[in-house]
């Protein structure tokens, strides 16, 4: 090829070799090059003795699990000085040791509760919020139980502090209040000091009822409870401090009548928590259809869509539910 290419040309060369252009083109860019010159070492760079004791006093138990900068700043507060900081951590890069040192606590892995509510007394979730009290430093303590199904406040409590005890006797007055069955009912609540205690988890022990937490720092987890108190405290006539804890107590005894018996609740197909728990939210959906009914009959041009229907009401209700990932692929148009 190299005699026959200058004379006649590269394709009339292939085409009496019997090779093809881009496989002359692709050999020849494959040609090997010539080798690099090796990079000189510094003369500023450790010796390998010196990055053997380097690498000896990282390992030693001492410094097993300190970082390279707390290991020079406490060498040279001794009189002694090996290798900067970063060359500390070339060394160990070298030997494939560049993680975390420092000796740290592992969390275990929580679950995310899965937990569903098709009926009243099936799943309740509890919370503690405080209040603020007539000065500055002074708080009192609001315990609410809510059905999840029904967004019914079951039961409540105001205290001057937060103790197991206290949520203990709440939740227990509470289940023998409403008659439910314990061993069909699950409490779930947040990780604070009462919710996860041993007496309260020994009640609903002896109780045959299920407990149920939020995982840390995840308020999603218990979103019922959270969106209650927004709405205690999103009141007009909430106010910005209360004079004693009497005060407090009755402000919510006026705040869960209204909440439990007229405030029509977007998500319970705008029923009020009273009829959702007791049942009565199919009859009024009922009378709901039938006003419709009739206002569509008397001016039926008003509705374009035809006859109106009252909103639906749930047939279940859940935290976190499963989350369904499709196994066929979409198709766009």
């Amino acid at each position: 090829m190299n005699e026959l290419e200058p004379v006649i040309g590269t394709k009339p060369a292939c085409e009496v070799l019997g090779v093809k252009r881009p496989t002359l083109y692709r050999r020849r860019k494959q040609r090997p090059t010539a080798p690099k010159n090796k990079r000189r070492a510094s003369p500023r760079a450790l010796t390998e003795p010196e990055r053997a004791q380097v690498l000896e006093v990282l390992h030693s138990p001492r410094f097993a699990d300190v970082s390279p900068g707390e290991v020079v700043a406490t060498l040279l507060d001794e009189g002694r000085y090996l290798a900067s900081e970063r060359t500390m951590y070339r060394i160990l890069e070298a030997h494939g040791e560049n993680r975390e040192r420092r000796n740290q606590l592992t969390h275990p892995a929580y679950l995310r509760p899965e937990l569903l509510a098709e009926s009243p007394n099936e799943l309740w979730s509890w919370d503690i919020t405080k209040l603020k009290g007539p000065v500055k430093w002074t708080y009192y303590y609001l315990y609410v139980i809510l059905d999840v199904f029904s967004r019914y406040v079951t039961g409540w409590m105001i205290a001057e502090r937060e103790t197991a005890t206290l949520a203990t006797r709440l939740i227990k007055e509470t289940i023998a209040k409403h008659n439910a069955d314990p061993r069909k009912l699950t409490v779930h609540a947040d990780r604070g000091s009462s919710m996860t205690s041993k007496p309260l988890a020994l009640l609903l022990a002896d109780l045959g009822a299920t407990k149920s937490h939020s995982r840390p720092y995840t308020s999603t987890d218990n979103c019922f409870s959270e969106a209650q108190f927004k709405t205690l405290k999103y009141r007009p006539d909430f106010p910005g401090r209360f004079g004693s804890i009497q005060d407090a107590r009755s402000f919510c005894v006026g705040f869960f009548d209204w909440y439990n018996t007229k405030h029509r609740h977007s998500g319970i197909g705008m029923m009020t928590p009273e009829a959702m728990h007791y049942g009565w939210a199919k009859q009024l959906r009922a009378q709901r259809a039938v006003v419709l009914k009739n206002a569509y009959d008397e001016h039926p041009e008003r509705f374009s869509r035809g006859v109106p229907q009252p909103r639906r009401l749930p047939t279940a209700a859940w935290i976190n539910p499963p989350e369904i990932r499709s196994t066929t692929k979409e198709v766009t148009h």
